[in-house]
């Protein structure tokens, strides 16, 4: 393989992972119109424990568990913000 078919696998992979943050970030801002309903706060620690532990657990590598940690910790705040967003307004200045 080429260097060139290599990085066009990666745009395939980059492709799906985009059309992937955006399927869930839908349904993070649908999970945000329950927890308004239900008052329910938006950030929600032992979920988040949760999904990190279930992914470490997943992982095969070759990234290290920090990485996906770290990957899936901004994916997190990322959906966060919009619930926030969809719930209270633009409050991106008080994070």
């Amino acid at each position: 393989m080429t260097i060139d078919d290599l990085r066009q696998q990666i745009d395939l992979l980059d492709n799906a992972l985009l059309h992937i943050f955006n399927v869930r970030a839908s349904l993070a801002l649908r999970i945000g119109e329950v927890k308004k309903t239900l008052a329910l706060p938006v950030y929600d620690p032992a979920r988040e424990k949760r999904i990190f532990a279930r992914m470490k657990e997943l992982n095969t590598g070759p990234l290290d568990d920090q990485a996906i940690v770290r990957l899936f910790e901004r994916v997190i705040d990322e959906s966060r913000r919009l619930e926030r967003i969809m719930t209270h307004g633009d409050k991106d200045k008080e994070e």
